[in-house]
């Protein structure tokens, strides 16, 4: 167990850190999300068609919750870890006897959680809104865990890296939410052109957002085995990197 203390304390200061601030980690995405439910849903979703045996809600619904996990996700262990270098903490943890697998293991899990819990939180609102099938839901929800790991080693490279608050926004502005809302997020990709087909499989949340909505819904447009594979080979790249930025020391004193 006094192996593992500094990994524990780490990982509780991390929860506790999101943990006390409900109104931006809970409330401020459920709104969010209920004003597109409400807009795509109720709204414009009565006249849209996806060309499949479920309404334009219960399309939107999958990708809505999947944008509140990665988004959440992102945002905790890119601005956590970025705070601890702002502030000077990291100084101290870098003496402490931990690991760099469990230093990210830490940060991830911690990530996972509020991402996780916030994606449960804008279920629970669409309840409201509609009844979906419910296709596979442990496989969903092991296809949210995983989303949220590749996205937190994401938000830990952002975090390394970004020496200025203006730096993170820009992770989220032209990298994050580009990929969510292209990746199939509003559409089925079966709808577009041959060639923005092609193009929109290159983009890795299109198999974390068309899996997760295929296990949640039984709607999707890649097999789900493949959009496991990918996220998986993807998640590994991303941790693998975080690792390696880690244990060189690159920009961790600053």
């Amino acid at each position: 167990m006094p192996y593992f203390l500094p990994f524990w304390t780490l990982l509780n200061k991390e929860v506790q850190r999101w943990f006390v601030s409900p109104i931006q980690t809970l409330i401020a995405p459920m709104i969010t999300s209920s004003l597109y439910l409400f807009i795509f849903g109720l709204s414009l979703g009565k006249r849209i068609s996806v060309g499949t045996d479920i309404t334009y809600i219960q399309f939107v619904v999958p990708g809505l919750v999947l944008m509140g996990v990665l988004n959440n996700t992102f945002a905790n262990s890119s601005f956590s870890l970025f705070m601890s270098r702002y502030l000077g903490h990291m100084v101290d943890l870098l003496v402490t006897p931990i690991g760099p697998a469990q230093f990210i293991i830490a940060y991830t899990l911690a990530s996972i959680l509020r991402g996780l819990v916030v994606g449960g939180a804008i279920l629970f609102i669409s309840c409201f809104f509609t009844t979906l099938p419910l296709h596979a839901p442990w496989l969903a929800f092991l296809m949210a865990g995983l989303a949220s790991f590749m996205i937190a080693q994401l938000g830990i490279i952002a975090g390394i890296c970004s020496d200025s608050f203006e730096a993170i926004s820009i992770y989220t502005t032209f990298l994050l939410l580009p990929l969510i809302y292209l990746g199939g997020m509003f559409y089925p990709i079966s709808i577009l052109p041959s060639f923005w087909q092609g193009l929109s499989r290159f983009n890795p949340l299109f198999y974390t957002i068309d899996g997760f909505r295929h296990c949640l819904v039984g709607v999707g447009d890649a097999p789900i085995a493949m959009s496991f594979m990918v996220s998986g080979a993807i998640s590994i790249v991303l941790f693998l990197w975080a690792a390696a930025l880690l244990s060189s020391g690159y920009n961790m004193r600053k």
